[in-house]
């Protein structure tokens, strides 16, 4: 037990009132603002995705121009679009957790992974029907650059476009449920640390 609680919670916990209500309201307003997310049609997310897909786009063009700096494969390129995506919140949730051992911070940044997972997930539904809205203009009808269009062509799996991507809201969304989960516990387990004599650990 004390291994495992180690392990999910590292670092020293004994925070102040303030920070262990601060990260109480912030919890509660990721579980309140994501609770559509848990429910939303992929088609209409794809139609209206949110302010976050403002923030998970600047990583996807980014993706595409860093790997296209390192490299000519066309494939690995239109992938690290939604790679780079997230693959960045996911090294800031490895940051968090290694780096500050801080695991209600890399609980948010699983969140953040989470949260960017679902929104490639219309992306790969819309790879035959194109009915999407492309940063470039137009949908994929109208213009070329639909990155999960080629990707399924190239991999001999666009048939089954709406059932991956299904599973990877499945994912997506299994991520945001358990970062939810671990953030609380971290809470938690921060609250009764700070209550706790010193040199009592957690698992007594």
């Amino acid at each position: 037990m004390h291994v495992l609680l180690t392990v999910l919670f590292p670092g020293d916990h004994r925070r102040s009132v303030a920070s262990l209500a601060g990260r109480t309201v912030l919890l509660l307003f990721l579980i309140i603002w994501s609770w559509p997310y848990f429910t939303v049609r992929l088609v209409d997310l794809g139609n209206a995705p949110g302010v976050m897909h403002l923030v998970h786009l600047v990583f996807h063009e980014a993706g595409h121009t860093i790997t296209a700096m390192l490299t000519g494969n066309r494939t690995l390129i239109v992938f690290m679009g939604s790679g780079n995506q997230v693959l960045v919140p996911l090294i800031i949730t490895l940051a968090f957790y290694f780096k500050n051992q801080d695991a209600f911070a890399a609980a948010v940044g699983l969140w953040w992974t989470g949260h960017s997972t679902l929104d490639v997930a219309p992306y790969i539904q819309d790879a035959r029907m194109l009915n999407l809205q492309l940063l470039s203009g137009g949908t994929g009808k109208e213009v070329e650059g639909h990155d999960w269009e080629y990707l399924l062509e190239h991999w001999h799996v666009i048939n089954h476009d709406i059932i991956i991507a299904a599973h990877v809201a499945t994912v997506a969304r299994c991520i945001m449920f358990l970062a939810f989960a671990w953030a609380l516990g971290s809470i938690i387990y921060d609250a009764y640390m700070r209550n706790a004599p010193v040199g009592v650990d957690a698992a007594d």
